[in-house]
């Protein structure tokens, strides 16, 4: 079988997304770009994890950074990876039929 183009970056992306915190802030930053802070008090997480993540998420071409003034504003590269993870919780909050059908 020939190689798939993009599939070890694909795979990439996967690992990159594997977290809970990461998906969540992914997810935040889906309405608008947002400050380490904000995230924080909007996830629950601490700031230097934020921090943390969103620099594996840079580190990644996921999110994107502005320095306005004093602070700094995070934002999705694009939306290709929202819609990645937004389709999967939609995908996993969805009721199931349980295998009744047949």
């Amino acid at each position: 079988m020939d190689k798939i183009a993009g599939l070890d970056e694909a795979a990439e992306l996967f690992k990159v997304l594997g977290s809970e915190s990461r998906l969540a802030l992914v997810w935040l930053l889906n309405t608008e770009p947002l400050t380490v802070g904000a995230l924080a008090a909007s996830s629950g997480l601490s700031q230097p994890l934020v921090s943390q993540h969103l620099r594996t998420l840079r580190q990644a071409g996921l999110v994107t950074s502005e320095r306005d003034g004093k602070e700094v504003r995070y934002a999705l590269a694009d939306q290709h990876v929202a819609h990645v993870v937004l389709d999967a919780i939609a995908h996993v909050t969805e009721p199931t039929t349980q295998g009744n059908e047949q």
